[in-house]
């Protein structure tokens, strides 16, 4: 379990900068809906910390808001378990 929240953190992060980098260059665009679900599956640490450290995502009042409120989910169902 320790081992997947790492990979999908590190991998939720990497998304934001390649989002980010595509974004800059005009190319195709990694979609907000993956972004998301990324999160969701775990990676909502790597989400915010690749969405402030890129600059990306943050004037979008879906992630500013989805994204925090995701890890509070996590961080309850964390503590719930054990």
């Amino acid at each position: 379990m320790k081992a997947y929240l790492i990979i999908i953190n590190i991998l939720s992060f990497v998304l934001y900068g390649i989002d980010k980098l595509k974004a800059i260059k005009k190319k195709e665009r990694i979609s907000e809906r993956t972004l998301i679900l990324i999160g969701i599956l775990g990676g909502s640490i790597g989400s915010i910390t690749g969405m402030n450290i890129f600059r990306h995502k943050t004037k979008k009042l879906k992630f500013i808001i989805s994204l925090p409120l995701i890890l509070i989910i996590h961080i309850i169902v964390v503590i719930y378990l054990f």
